[in-house]
């Protein structure tokens, strides 16, 4: 895969849960173009991953408990681009959204973290002299679309955040913050692996996607870079699907 080249040096970036998956793929591409990268991980330092991190400021951070997104916050002396890309599905570890309970901590997680990290980021945010101004990006889904039975919780998140989006967008124009999101169509993860590992929803999936294949991290990743580049400086409030076209095929 050919990926776009982007500056970004002199950028100062924090990408949530950007350890794996979407997170670690956002965090390299923005690293390979210059920034300084911080991420976050629920693990007690580097070591304890198999992934080189080496080149990142590591953070620990549990995004539902919101005492510590507070610390990560306010360990920040700059800030140009927040990524809020940390969380999972509970049914991927056997957990039942259909609970309420469950169902609170995936709203919790999903979408009052990252709603709390934005707010707690803000102020930094607004003193970023980035060209295209400073930038806030939500991974969305597309259960943030359709009603995916097995997540109400995270489909409830998900939905809900393109709704935070717009109202972010609005609330924090004024000082020069711009805030989108990016709806991730079905992608390689750690935490897709179960989806991938069944054909009975792997086919329908990609029969209906007219791209005919399911995304990589980096297809996201490039997304995310282009929402908070210069090329983007216009561009508030708004959720960019990045699915092969599934949204729009019948």
């Amino acid at each position: 895969m050919t990926n776009p080249s982007y500056d970004f040096s002199g950028a100062h970036v924090l990408v949530t849960g950007g350890t794996s998956g979407i997170g670690a793929a956002t965090a390299a591409a923005y690293r390979q173009a210059g920034a300084d990268v911080t991420i976050t991980g629920t693990r007690g330092d580097t070591a304890d991953y198999d992934a080189d991190l080496s080149g990142y400021r590591y953070l620990r951070m549990d995004v539902e408990d919101g005492e510590s997104i507070d610390a990560v916050a306010a360990s920040l002396s700059k800030l140009d681009i927040l990524v809020n890309n940390a969380g999972m599905a509970l049914p991927s570890l056997g957990l039942d959204e259909y609970e309420p309970d469950v169902f609170a901590r995936a709203v919790n997680m999903l979408l009052v973290g990252a709603f709390r990290m934005a707010q707690r980021s803000a102020d930094l945010l607004a003193q970023s002299s980035l060209a295209g101004g400073a930038s806030v990006i939500g991974i969305a889904s597309m259960s943030s679309y359709f009603g995916i039975p097995i997540v109400p919780g995270y489909g409830a998140a998900k939905t809900g955040l393109v709704g935070l989006t717009r109202t972010l967008a609005v609330k924090w124009g004024e000082r020069g913050i711009r805030v989108n999101a990016v709806a991730a169509g079905l992608t390689r993860s750690r935490m897709t692996e179960g989806t991938f590992a069944q054909e009975d929803w792997m086919a329908p999936t990609l029969a209906r996607t007219p791209l005919g294949r399911p995304g990589e991290p980096e297809d996201i990743a490039n997304a995310i870079l282009f929402l908070s580049s210069p090329g983007a400086a216009w561009i508030t409030g708004q959720t960019l699907a990045v699915d092969g076209g599934y949204t729009v095929s019948g």
